[in-house]
């Protein structure tokens, strides 16, 4: 944070989303400590990277200044341009309609991740708790003193009487 304090287009700062920083954490969508997100305040994005000094002193330098907004305009490539006019012509409660309708695909899309996290879940303990029986099965069944006979056998034809 040092590094960066005083930055005129980047702003490197921690969060305590246990106290003070808790409604900042859950409006942008952080799970777990320590998250690092980037980008627009008001879209934040995951960051991914390295998370070592050098690491994120690179992705600061690299990726922390002015980007295609509604704010930097002049960024943006005629497509970025197209689609920020569009938004911005766009009535409020329609603009809000979308925002609604993108949060709602990326909730069910966690969703289903979840759902299906927790089915592959189940299935691994109950293959697990299966193995488990098996070679508990095997091992009642006789494995040990089959394997305890061959040896003895083994070593008698040897003339060996050591076990």
């Amino acid at each position: 944070m040092e590094t960066f304090k005083g930055h005129a287009t980047a702003l490197v700062a921690d969060v305590d989303c246990t106290a003070a920083g808790k409604a900042l954490c859950d409006a942008n969508g952080v799970k777990g400590y320590p998250t690092i997100k980037h980008g627009d305040p008001s879209s934040l994005e995951d960051y991914t990277g390295g998370r070592d000094a050098e690491s994120l002193k690179k992705f600061a330098e690299e990726n922390l200044k002015p980007s295609c907004s509604p704010k930097n305009i002049d960024l943006c490539d005629d497509e970025k341009k197209g689609v920020i006019e569009k938004y911005s012509v766009m009535p409020i409660d329609d603009l809000e309609a979308l925002i609604t309708t993108e949060e709602k695909k990326m909730e069910d899309a966690e969703t289903t991740f979840t759902d299906e996290v927790s089915k592959l879940q189940a299935a691994y303990e109950k293959l697990s708790k299966d193995k488990d029986e098996a070679i508990a099965d095997v091992k009642s069944s006789g494995l040990g003193l089959m394997k305890s006979v061959k040896s003895f056998r083994a070593k008698s034809a040897t003339g060996s009487d050591e076990l």
